[in-house]
């Protein structure tokens, strides 16, 4: 028999933060009315800076009304004229493209592109190994044997100055089209399309690799198109979405677009290479969203390059045979299961060497290179500091960096440029090569500089109140909204839903619900927890996924404040709400909860 009334003393994993509310002003209200939008959503959004009437319309409109003019992309001109040029003289382009997913799934846009306007396409993804991010001497060779005067790149080529000359002393142009950030001094490429450059008026800096490259199958196919393309660029949103969420793009602007047009493409099939990786993972297409793209999609196209070849995975993107896609599917399936165990390993052997402190977690091993970001990642996660992983290859240090948000790599490594090999990246990941005799002048520095960047704790982009107190070295928790037990409704569903899809630069939106009761609580497979909580008069479906331990901390009868997203659940026919808890405590125990409510809103359920 279960035990009852025993008041639990858990505590919450994270320290709770509340994100600073801000005054709805009186002109947006008419504005979410005509829209349906209810109050409490407006004001989530009037705080995460949505708060004119133009962002407002702009953020709730059809997704193609936000998609912005090509033309106004960098060296637009000059792209058109040079793939003219390339057509009328029955040139074949090469169009090389990093290998991660955000530049494999915009060489599957490019390439498509390209081809329904007539030209002959080389798809080229260098190996990780042995040839490394920027474009590499080996495309420049396969450019010259096979005869193109034209190589296009993807989601690379900004710090590629040294093989363009190369390029360019072989009779080669070189097209860039890249988001990352560029050097003092770019490389001398016939055009280099990317929105981050200083002198770029794009309306948008922030697309992805592969969102660039949908802005630039926009813009040949409106202007060299005239009828003889049968390829409308809409029809490429699928590919464009998933490199923007696998390459962490805020989704917002012109990405919140793509991102919505990617997944009804998806939802509704897709092309036959996504159809077979959704298939072989077991996901319905019509069940997408950007949690399947980023858990799902990424990380198996990007399986492929990191323990093994990712023409694989670029081929899977190109194909439009049902049976050659799902022969691949099944190739992508057996290297992300490869992925997942020499993560596991590596991860473990790097906790291993963090030294405890406030600064960069900087750690290096004989780890395999295709993995050492997911590594840095897991210890950004662990820690909550920025961290880079490096694996030595000969005399030759290469380094995958991850940040959680406080600094710029992109900006830091720049600052130590002279110590690299080659180097490049923006804000949240980057990457660099170093001479192993440099490794420890590297160390040294870029601590300085991170410290240097680093904001103190009382800046925050997420409007979050920050600064993590001695006696509480738990990370924060952003919540966007504190509810009292009753304010958790249908409507409230709808609204939310309205804010979707969610991701970086618009995280999922959290509710902190106070004064819950447990009413059961059970395990389920995979290390997850089945929760009932009684609100009076009736109860909220609840599962907290990966918190096994919360069948041994909690007892039926328990009053508990949990912090979740919600959702719905069909089940027989019928909806109801249900909550995904990211986490829970005792009643009252978080401090914070109870004055932003205050004691009456906060009472638990009898």
């Amino acid at each position: 028999m279960v035990e009852t009334g025993t008041v639990s003393a858990l505590r919450a994993r994270h320290r709770w933060t509340f994100r600073a509310s801000a005054p709805v002003p009186a002109d947006l209200r008419p504005v979410a009315a005509v829209n349906g939008l209810g109050e409490r959503a407006l004001a989530l959004l009037v705080a995460r800076g949505i708060d004119t009437p133009e962002a407002l319309v702009a953020f709730l409109a059809e997704p193609r009304s936000a998609l912005h003019d090509p033309g106004a992309l960098p060296d637009a001109g000059r792209v058109v004229e040079r793939v003219a040029l390339a057509r009328e003289r029955a040139e074949p382009v090469v169009v090389f493209a990093d290998f991660d997913a955000d530049g494999l799934t915009g060489l599957a846009v490019l390439a498509r592109t390209l081809g329904s306007l007539g030209l002959a396409v080389e798809p080229y993804v260098p190996s990780r190994l042995d040839e490394g991010h920027g474009l590499s001497l080996g495309a420049i060779e396969v450019a010259r044997r096979i005869g193109s005067r034209l190589i296009m790149t993807v989601d690379t080529g900004s710090t590629s100055g040294r093989e363009v000359d190369a390029a360019a002393a072989a009779g080669i142009d070189v097209v860039v089209t890249d988001h990352h950030r560029v050097p003092p001094v770019p490389p001398a490429a016939v055009a280099l399309v990317n929105p981050n450059r200083p002198d770029a008026v794009y309306p948008d800096r922030r697309l992805s690799g592969a969102g660039v490259a949908f802005k630039v199958a926009q813009l040949l196919t409106a202007t060299l198109g005239h009828g003889s393309s049968t390829l409308d660029p809409l029809d490429l949103t699928d590919f464009a979405a998933i490199g923007t969420v696998a390459d962490l793009a805020p989704v917002l602007g012109e990405n919140r677009a793509i991102a919505r047009l990617g997944l009804e493409r998806l939802r509704s099939g897709g092309h036959a290479g996504l159809a077979a990786l959704l298939s072989r993972a077991g996901i319905a297409s019509g069940r997408t969203d950007l949690e399947t793209i980023a858990f799902a999609i990424a990380p198996r196209l990007n399986a492929a390059g990191r323990v093994g070849d990712a023409t694989e995975a670029a081929r899977l993107l190109l194909t439009d045979d049902v049976n050659e896609a799902t022969a691949l599917a099944e190739r992508l399936e057996a290297a992300n299961a490869e992925r997942r165990e020499l993560t596991r390993a590596a991860a473990a052997d790097a906790r291993a060497a963090v030294v405890d402190g406030s600064g960069p977690v900087i750690v290096s091993g004989s780890w395999p290179v295709g993995i050492i970001g997911l590594v840095a990642s897991r210890l950004v996660d662990d820690t909550g500091r920025t961290a880079i992983v490096a694996t030595r290859t000969g005399d030759i240090l290469r380094a995958s960096c991850r940040s959680p948000g406080e600094l710029d790599l992109a900006a830091a490594l720049e600052a130590c440029a002279d110590l690299f090999e080659r180097h490049g990246g923006h804000p949240g990941a980057a990457g660099f090569e170093i001479t192993a005799e440099r490794w420890d002048e590297f160390r040294e520095r870029f601590a300085a500089v991170a410290a240097a960047l680093t904001p103190g704790d009382d800046a925050d982009d997420t409007g979050a109140r920050r600064g993590r107190l001695p006696d509480d070295p738990r990370r924060p928790l952003a919540i966007d909204l504190a509810l009292p037990r009753s304010a958790v409704d249908y409507p409230l569903l709808r609204d939310l839903a309205r804010l979707e899809p969610t991701g970086p630069g618009h995280p999922e939106v959290l509710l902190a619900i106070a004064g819950l009761t447990v009413a059961r609580v059970r395990p389920t497979q995979g290390g997850h927890t089945q929760l009932t909580l009684r609100r009076d008069p009736d109860v909220l479906d609840a599962i907290a996924f990966g918190r096994a331990d919360l069948p041994d901390a909690l007892r039926e009868g328990d009053p508990v404040d949990v912090v979740a997203r919600l959702a719905s659940r069909s089940f027989g026919g019928y909806e109801s709400l249900q909550l995904e808890v990211r986490d829970i405590a005792a009643h009252g125990v978080e401090p914070e909860l109870g004055r932003v409510l205050g004691p009456v809103a906060t009472g638990a359920a009898a």
